[in-house]
């Protein structure tokens, strides 16, 4: 039996004739399981090819790292954390059906709106980011053309930023499949020539001289590069592996969700460590404005080339984002049809975008504060479900993930229980690294003190201690759900796989 509770249905043949995918929550026939492993890489190389990677060459130096250091920040913190996705993947191909959904087998189906509904903050939250990016940019880049860049610029590159990741959300997978494996091509090229005209900016001299920075920095590098890439996709890792058939070894899932996601992002942040440790000028300018302080450098000739692949890359990136949020929605009970889900998020991100852009002085740090806050739970949740996937040996049985009756049943509260107190953990453990710009999100860091791992300096508004920024909430809440999942779970899995 094929389950289906995306909403309305009517007039939904000609909806498939216009090509738009009307596919929801629902699952996946077996019919239309054709993808191969290979596939994997289009969309999440398209993703994260972005030369907005580069910007957090400047991220990670800003821990106060030597350049052996950052580099091994930047590579394992981003291959571990698309690893993590990959294994989250895998739940795709074993139930057909979207992450959230595949979700409600470690939660219950109704105990699966609570984690849902950070998956859905975090996903908005991304996509809205990336839309800013690509509007930002666009003004700056005419700017050094001596073009206008004032307000009428940004409103007409908000418009055509979000109309384009609203046109290809809406329209769904099978289009986003197609565009990804183009903009893959024409986003690598442009990065690549980003690199070969930019390259004579790099001073090697100043890029060796940096000292190395404390252990607990390193780990708060780590950490926050994992948030950053591959854990900032890892609560929809599952709805592009779908589509994949069920003979599809788990390896090669893991396999090309991990060589996609990490290959751009590894030689972008390693070059962007270059170029941040080369120009403190160039460092400055790229946490106001990371993109369009990147144009600075090229000649004038190759901006219109890199405008449209920077555009194009952080398009790519949000129409993921915002494709998964809509299955998200739906996932929470609302009664609607997958495009117009997307729809909704679209105006969202819309919303959002102007906010950000006309009436905020500054977006980065509110952002990065946004994000490490959700990073909390999410890798929490991260744990409890690949602890779920490493005991299950059976497929998940479709219908009854749309069934609170079924055997997963609706609420299940040890698996509830773990994800908030890991998140209360973790909360207590991770700091509001912008306490002037984002104050309302300083009540964070609140074990930092009573364990003696930094002090807070109210007046000035940061805090000393070399812990106190590691931000250790992120992985322990991480360790604390896969290994409370693995601890308290293992019964409940074998019953419902008929093994106890």
């Amino acid at each position: 039996m094929t389950v289906r509770n995306d909403g309305p249905t009517g007039g939904l043949e000609a909806v498939r004739r216009a090509g738009i995918e009307t596919t929801g929550i629902e699952i996946i026939d077996e019919s239309e399981r054709t993808a191969r492993p290979s596939d994997l890489f289009w969309p999440w190389f398209a993703a994260n090819v972005s030369v907005f990677g580069i910007s957090y060459g400047t991220y990670v130096l800003g821990f106060g790292l030597s350049l052996w250091q950052a580099t091994l920040v930047a590579v394992l913190g981003i291959v571990v954390s698309f690893a993590a996705c990959g294994l989250v993947a895998i739940g795709g191909k074993r139930g057909s059906a979207p992450t959230m959904i595949l979700s409600r087998a470690p939660f219950g189906v109704l105990g699966q709106k609570l984690p849902g509904v950070f998956s859905w903050l975090i996903s908005i939250g991304w996509e809205t980011f990336l839309a800013i990016m690509a509007t930002l940019a666009t003004a700056t880049v005419f700017r050094e053309l001596g073009w206008s860049s004032g307000t009428a610029t940004k409103i007409i590159a908000m418009i055509v930023v979000a109309a384009l990741i609203v046109a290809a959300s809406v329209a769904g997978y099978h289009v986003i499949m197609r565009m990804q494996s183009v903009l893959t091509w024409l986003t690598g090229l442009a990065t690549i020539g980003y690199i070969a005209l930019t390259v004579d900016e790099i001073d090697l001299d100043a890029v060796t001289a940096m000292p190395n920075g404390s252990g607990q920095a390193v780990i708060g590098a780590f950490v926050m590069v994992m948030t950053g890439f591959g854990f900032g996709w890892i609560n929809i890792a599952a709805d592009w592996s779908r589509y994949q058939r069920r003979s599809t070894p788990g390896s090669q899932i893991v396999a090309w969700n991990t060589l996609a996601g990490s290959l751009a992002p590894v030689v972008l942040v390693l070059y962007g460590i270059l170029l941040a440790g080369s120009s403190t000028e160039l460092a400055d300018g790229i946490v106001i404005d990371p993109v369009g302080t990147l144009a600075t450098v090229l000649p004038t000739w190759y901006l219109v080339p890199f405008l449209i692949a920077a555009i194009l890359a952080l398009v790519s990136g949000a129409v993921l984002g915002i494709y998964s949020s809509g299955l998200t929605l739906l996932s929470l009970g609302v009664k609607i049809p997958r495009p117009t889900a997307a729809f909704i998020d679209g105006v969202i991100l819309t919303l959002g975008t102007i906010y950000v852009v006309f009436f905020s002085e500054t977006f980065l740090a509110p952002f990065q504060s946004f994000l490490i806050t959700l990073g909390v739970p999410i890798a929490a949740w991260a744990g409890i479900v690949i602890a779920d996937l490493a005991l299950r040996r059976d497929d998940y049985d479709e219908e009854a993930l749309f069934d609170p009756r079924g055997r997963y049943g609706a609420w299940n509260w040890p698996a509830i229980a773990t994800m908030v107190v890991a998140s209360v953990v973790g909360w207590g453990l991770v700091v509001n690294s912008f306490a002037a710009d984002a104050s309302w999100n300083n009540w964070q860091g609140y074990l930092i003190e009573p364990l003696g791992l930094g002090t807070f300096v109210a007046d000035d508004g940061y805090w000393t201690g070399n812990w106190a920024y590691a931000n250790l909430g992120v992985l322990l809440a991480f360790g604390l759900g896969f290994l409370a999942t693995l601890l308290l779970q293992r019964g409940r899995v074998a019953r419902q796989e008929d093994r106890a």
